[in-house]
């Protein structure tokens, strides 16, 4: 009797929770219900009845929050949710514990939110955040997969379903794979709708109204008003205002330098910053008559003073067909020679290094490799996985730039003299190699606020067009290069070859590499500071040939609805806690700041043995690896003064000549390398980290392109998370091999081969470095296979060859063709 009176209860409670889900949520379908059985009597049916409620409370307040929670998501002043759905999970990567993570899914018009089930509630005496920790913008989207039975589908704004989707895949720009799985007791309608609702979302109807996501989410009084209410680090240089610039030159003891307002109004240069460093003999007046000899008026600056005397500038090509006027030639001297009146070398960065269009390929097959498309049946077997890296060449290029950066820090630290570095509009890799050099020379750039200032004056102030590279709009794929990607990926080798030398860590590049796909801060949403003033300030400005550049005149519609103050990316806690930013440092013994230089006198710390032979005003081109002294290199020595550029200045004198021409440079650079400082009880804190460029010492950066390697296919169920990917099965197997050979021959792997150098580059023939200094003892060591290979008597014979630094043109070929050949180890 009492067994038949439970059951009769039990149905009754079923029934009870069924009429009310039923009431609550009318679309509900019956198959729910009826395959559930007796859920809705358990716990579990009590949460999402619970649930159905407070989505029948979303309807009938039209889906709208400002500045409170929505189903404990916490929304931004302005925010909308569109769409959610109930009982989803969430696929965990590899750096998030892996499994699975139930949840609901949210779709705002601004991003892709996903709310664990037992997240702890949002404070609301916190500041908000602009993305959570399972957030994704969907600006940042790129595809949209769904997964149903036995078919996948590609899901566009146009596109129809006609299956319920069981999985939703995300593939985002930053090479994230989000994986989301919808329960059985999601309803249809929910998964369909969000799916389509996020596929019509992330992307914009019209080229250009991207900004969209950016005014709609922050364009709200509140949100302006927090905004403009946070203070920036003052402990970081931001190099905008004149007092910047003049405590970086304090910084780096550069004297003879000075800071100048003549680009204050951009009338000169639209690209450069408002104020640029240069030599005190030149007046601004004489400064002017500059600009028109230089492409977009990128005239020579001031970048970075070496603590051995030496300065780095940055310059543009020279303009074709201008007239050189006498007093125009000195003022063009003065600045490149700077505060030396001995020599100068120009660096060409234009035939060694990829150009932004060379990049953008390899970036987009590095992007199919690593991610792969559960959409399309093209797949790499695992076999043929390296030789497509290999073949994308990201990895040649990264070495490249490195390679370039090594030679200029060579250059820096031999002698003193005036290192520029010149590329045709100076807005791309010139960006690239100034900064690695600081990097690999200043311990500073090596901490976070330095490399944040570093980052700040290298690229954000100097006008590399980060708006048309990254391509936010996504109308004007001529424009789109990863570059700054590039710069971030050798900052990356860089520290995984010297960690202890860095201050920040790789998950702080990590989350800047994340950060320049997201629309949402000003450091990337323009082309030059000039743009940046003017979309802060909303000034609109107009040209004319007599007057420049002036504001328009007053009009009786009024000033156009400026834009929301979006803030700069380096604000990290609008992004990640505090626990999160915490691991974006570790510490690193402090570097003792350098001596100033005595009354600006630069001889203070020459060697006594250091020759300085070599003709007073001398300019040398380093080209190819190779230094040669070309008498057209400067336009106005070629004909004499007062001669047209046309005809004299052009890059097809890419001829290498014999190293007699500079017989006094390269003897003064190999004695300031070779020498040795027994007298130094510590080893010099501001020697350049020189990185290793063969092909097993060039590892793939894991952590940024192989986040969504390992969940880019479709689970069916939330088991399979279990199973490993081939990779895993691959790399397991790599480091069984090399515990064996280890063991096998224990002697070989320990002792050093004779005439094995860890600093001699197989593929370029480059000494970078001398064996006295200590850089190399901190360096990883090469696998046992390569020392080997540079014991062989061939090889001995070529290192013969090479002359100091720099291989001839004939060897640069030659190592090229190897460097294709080496793998490189994606571990």
């Amino acid at each position: 009797m009492t067994l038949e009176h439970d059951k009769e209860k039990e149905s009754h409670v079923c029934n009870q929770q069924e009429c009310g889900i039923r009431a609550t949520f009318p679309f509900v379908s019956r198959k729910y219900l009826e395959v559930s059985g007796h859920f809705f009597a358990s716990h579990a049916g009590t949460k999402l009845l619970r649930a159905l409620k407070k989505e029948r409370m979303l309807n009938h307040g039209g889906m709208t929050a400002r500045g409170r929670d929505v189903f404990e998501l916490r929304c931004l002043p302005g925010e909308c949710v569109l769409q959610r759905a109930v009982m989803v999970r969430k696929k965990l990567t590899a750096r998030e514990g892996r499994g699975w993570l139930s949840g609901t899914l949210f779709c705002t018009h601004f991003r892709v939110a996903f709310v664990p089930q037992d997240a702890p509630k949002p404070d609301d005496n916190a500041d908000p955040v602009l993305l959570g920790d399972h957030d994704v913008a969907l600006a940042s989207i790129e595809k949209v997969v769904v997964v149903g039975p036995n078919r996948t589908k590609l899901v566009t704004p146009n596109s129809s379903l006609k299956f319920t989707p069981e999985e939703l895949v995300l593939y985002c720009r930053d090479l994230r794979v989000i994986c989301f799985l919808f329960d059985r007791l999601t309803p249809d309608t929910q998964v369909i709708e969000i799916t389509h609702t996020i596929a019509k979302t992330y992307q914009p109807l019209k080229p250009g109204s991207v900004l969209s996501f950016q005014n709609a989410a922050l364009g709200s009084v509140e949100m302006k008003q927090f905004l403009s209410n946070r203070r920036r680090d003052a402990h970081m240089n931001w190099h905008e205002s004149a007092a910047d610039w003049e405590r970086e030159v304090e910084r780096c003891g550069a004297t003879g330098w000075r800071v100048s307002s003549v680009n204050d109004r951009f009338e000169m240069s639209t690209s450069l910053p408002r104020f640029i460093v240069v030599p005190q003999k030149v007046l601004d007046t004489e400064l002017k008559k500059s600009f028109a000899h230089f492409n977009d008026g990128r005239i020579p600056r001031w970048c970075w003073r070496h603590p051995h005397g030496s300065d780095l500038l940055r310059m543009a090509s020279f303009q074709n067909n201008i007239y050189h006027e006498k007093d125009d030639i000195r003022n063009l001297e003065l600045i490149l020679f700077g505060c030396h009146s001995s020599a100068c070398v120009v660096v060409d960065l234009g035939e060694e290094l990829p150009s932004p269009a060379d990049i953008q390929l390899a970036h987009g097959r590095l992007r199919a490799l690593c991610l792969g498309d559960i959409s399309t049946s093209v797949t790499v077997p695992d076999e043929k996985w390296l030789s497509t890296l290999e073949g994308t060449h990201w990895l040649d290029y990264t070495r490249w730039c490195l390679k370039k950066a090594s030679e200029v820090a060579c250059l820096l630290r031999g002698g003193h003299m005036t290192v520029a570095l010149q590329e045709a509009e100076d807005r791309d890799m010139s960006c690239v190699v100034s900064s690695l050099v600081q990097v690999m020379c200043d311990p500073h750039c090596r901490t976070r606020l330095g490399f944040q200032s570093l980052v700040q004056k290298e690229w954000v102030t100097a006008g590399h067009r980060f708006y048309s590279r990254g391509n936010y709009h996504r109308d004007n794929d001529k424009e789109e290069a990863p570059v700054f990607l590039l710069f971030l990926d050798c900052v990356w080798q860089l520290w995984s070859q010297y960690p202890s030398r860095f201050q920040l860590t790789d998950d702080f590049l990590l989350a800047l590499h994340d950060s320049t796909h997201l629309p949402l801060f000003s450091s990337f949403l323009a082309n030059s500071q000039r743009e940046r003033c003017r979309r802060t300030q909303n000034l609109g400005q107009c040209y004319t040939p007599v007057n420049g550049w002036r504001d328009p005149p007053h009009t009786d519609s009024g000033p156009e609805p400026p834009d929301p103050p979006l803030p700069p990316v380096w604000d990290w806690s609008l992004q990640y806690s505090e626990q999160r930013q915490a691991a974006f440092t570790q510490p690193v013994p402090q570097t003792p700041q350098p001596p100033s230089l005595i009354n600006g006198n630069l001889n203070t710390h020459l060697d006594a043995h250091r020759p300085s032979d070599g003709t007073p005003g001398s300019v040398f081109l380093l080209s190819r690896g190779v230094f040669s002294c070309p008498t057209n290199l400067l336009p106005w020595r070629g004909g004499g003064a007062g001669v047209s550029i046309s005809g004299v200045y052009r890059k097809s004198h890419r001829r290498a000549p014999s190293s007699e021409n500079v017989p006094g440079l390269e003897r003064l650079l190999k004695a300031c390398s070779l020498s040795e400082a027994p007298s130094k009880p510590k080893p010099d804190p501001y020697e350049p980290l020189l990185p290793l460029l063969m092909g097993p010492c060039m590892g793939l950066w894991r952590e940024c392109y192989h986040r969504g390697a390992l969940h880019a296919q479709a689970f069916s169920h939330p088991l399979s998370a279990n199973h490993s990917h081939p990779l895993e099965f691959l790399a397991r197997e790599v480091r069984r091999l090399q515990a064996r050979l280890a063991q096998a021959s224990p002697a070989s792997a320990a002792e050093p081969q004779p005439g094995h150098d860890a600093n001699h580059n197989a593929n370029n023939g480059t000494f970078l470095f001398p064996k006295s200094h200590g850089a190399a003892a901190s360096a990883p060591k090469a696998p046992s296979a390569a020392p080997a290979q540079a014991s062989s008597p061939a090889r001995r014979e070529n290192a013969n060859k090479h002359s100091f630094l720099f291989g001839h043109a004939s060897d640069t070929r030659t190592g090229r063709a190897n460097s294709k050949v080496a793998k490189s180890n994606p571990s």
